[in-house]
């Protein structure tokens, strides 16, 4: 074995009894050798390897056997078929309930999930004020989790995983209950464990994905469908979910599709002014995905004056221009963008639709046309960017995708001043100003007025 595996399936899967009949139960007791029940299998064949110090995500629809897969990877759940080896601690935050008996308090629970992963009594008497000021649910830790809410039941099994000193982290779809602060809270303590553990994560946002993972295992009805670089293979799920929706045959996914951004292009060219924003050719060749019922032929980043700008100031007025044309007849065309930084991240961008929503566009085969959308450029953190531009055909609600075309743009921004949070806004101004010992008392007078 080599020595920085954590984790690995083997032939994995899990298949649940359906019974058709309650009465089935009852034949299958009394006679043992016949058949009253079906398998359904939710996990099959699974071959996964998790090494020290990898962020893994999973993804795929509802049903596809994540939560399944997390279970089997925690203990909660046993493998029908397979194997499933386990080398260090595993602490998990699963879907709700899953590892807490509902009969138990919270204190009761805290205590049996503490002893499953590893910790002994002294251990969790030691910690245990620690894990429950962090679940802050008061009066409810000595109250059966039963009668808990979702919110109660996150914050409990956030808190146990938190201080048992795991060396790999499950965490399942338990992220999208609670508050902000709560959700806020989880997001700090994972990227923190990022740093010195090894982390499988399930959500349904490929941007979460994206962002904490180095890679992506893509279940689809219980099977691995695809593994690999977690950028790629969330962007190719997305493309296969557009394509779904639109239920179309002649829904197609093409373009050369990269691991991550290319990053020799601009090395060696001399570097732009402070806080400029370098934009790159337009890439009809990048990744992309649609029914192709219309095109985009072309996006340009253009001055307040509508000529092409190559290094756009951070706080300048811009436009942007996607040129596009109708393959086939489109009703209520919709053109949109996305500007994503490396970690997938959504940083801004709009569409058509709310403009045109009660003069919607409709075009003849052949027909081009272009979208102009005006704006100043927000101020961006150093690091390289993508331009997604969209051409779909509907409503934001419901809408058909034809041409999806990740990476049209590439912006490289350097020498930038901002150095956290996402995006930054166009200060008007800042001031520091030294007060007077006229303004001092003025300043006072106001407060005790108030």
């Amino acid at each position: 074995m080599s020595s920085d595996l954590v984790l690995r399936t083997r032939d994995l899967g899990k298949a649940y009894r359906i019974w058709r009949r309650p009465e089935d139960r009852l034949k299958q007791f009394l006679f043992p050798r016949r058949r009253y029940y079906e398998d359904y299998w939710a996990l099959e064949h699974v071959n996964l390897e998790l090494r020290r110090g990898e962020a893994v995500g999973i993804i795929g629809r509802n049903g596809a056997g994540k939560s399944t897969l997390l279970q089997l990877a925690y203990g909660t759940l046993e493998p029908t078929s397979g194997s499933i080896e386990k080398y260090g601690r595993i602490a998990g935050m699963l879907e709700l309930g899953a590892g807490f008996n509902p009969e138990f308090t919270g204190r009761e629970n805290v205590l049996l999930s503490a002893l499953a992963i590893g910790l002994d009594e002294a251990q969790i008497k030691e910690r245990f004020s620690a894990i429950e000021e962090f679940a802050a649910i008061g009066d409810f830790m000595d109250i059966a989790v039963k009668t808990y809410s979702s919110g109660m039941y996150a914050r409990l099994a956030f808190a146990i995983a938190a201080h048992v000193d795991a060396d790999v982290l499950i965490v399942d779809e338990i992220l999208s209950v609670g508050d902000i602060a709560f959700a806020q809270k989880c997001m700090r303590f994972i990227r923190t464990f990022r740093q010195r553990g090894t982390l499988l994560f399930v959500s349904h946002s490929p941007d979460a994905v994206m962002s904490l993972c180095d890679r992506a295992v893509w279940l689809d009805n219980g099977n691995v469908r695809a593994v690999g670089p977690a950028r790629e293979i969330c962007r190719d799920y997305v493309a296969v979910l557009e394509g779904t929706k639109d239920n179309a045959s002649s829904f197609r996914i093409g373009g050369q599709r990269q691991v991550g951004l290319p990053q020799t292009e601009w090395r060696n060219l001399a570097a732009p002014p402070p806080g400029d924003v370098q934009v790159f050719a337009f890439d009809p060749d990048g990744p992309w995905h649609g029914r192709r019922g219309g095109s985009i032929l072309d996006v340009r980043v253009l001055d307040a004056a509508g000529e092409p700008v190559r290094l756009p100031g951070a706080g300048d007025e811009v436009i942007l221009e996607v040129h596009c044309e109708a393959q086939t007849e489109l009703r209520g065309v919709i053109v949109g963008f996305f500007v994503r930084n490396r970690l997938g991240h959504a940083i801004f961008g709009d569409n058509t639709y709310l403009t045109y929503r009660e003069s919607p566009i409709c075009l003849v085969p052949g027909e081009r046309f272009v979208a102009r959308f005006r704006f100043r450029l927000p101020h961006l953190p150093d690091g390289e960017y993508v331009l997604n531009a969209a051409l779909a055909e509907g409503t934001q609600e419901d809408h058909v995708q034809h041409h999806w075309l990740d990476q049209a743009v590439i912006l490289n921004v350097r020498r930038s001043h901002i150095r956290s949070g996402l995006v930054g806004i166009p200060m008007l101004g800042i001031q520091v100003e030294k007060m007077t010992g006229a303004a001092i008392s003025a300043a006072d007078t106001a407060v005790m007025a108030e």
